[in-house]
């Protein structure tokens, strides 16, 4: 059985097809993963006390930080206590 131009075309064109997908599907994944970033907060991005991207000088400095807070006491860390929970809830209407 022969094959013809047109099987060979039909051919070609799915595999380009699904070359040019997987393709796309790469370059999507790295360009969402520094694109949050640059989108505003208010469109969804990043809040602004968010912590630095691992990989970063400021997040190596962050992390420094970060451990320098967990070894300190408590009491000298200066970071605000949580409100005590009341005992009474407010009535839901």
């Amino acid at each position: 059985m022969p094959i013809s131009p047109r099987q060979i075309a039909t051919l070609l064109a799915t595999a380009l097809l699904a070359h040019a997908l997987a393709g796309c599907g790469t370059i999507n994944e790295k360009l969402s993963a520094g694109m949050g970033d640059y989108i505003p907060q208010w469109a969804g991005g990043l809040p602004a006390d968010a912590p630095p991207r691992p990989g970063t000088a400021r997040y190596d400095e962050y992390m420094k930080e970060r451990e320098r807070k967990r070894l300190m006491p408590a009491a000298d860390r200066g970071e605000e206590t949580p409100p005590a929970a009341s005992s009474e809830l407010d009535p839901v209407h």
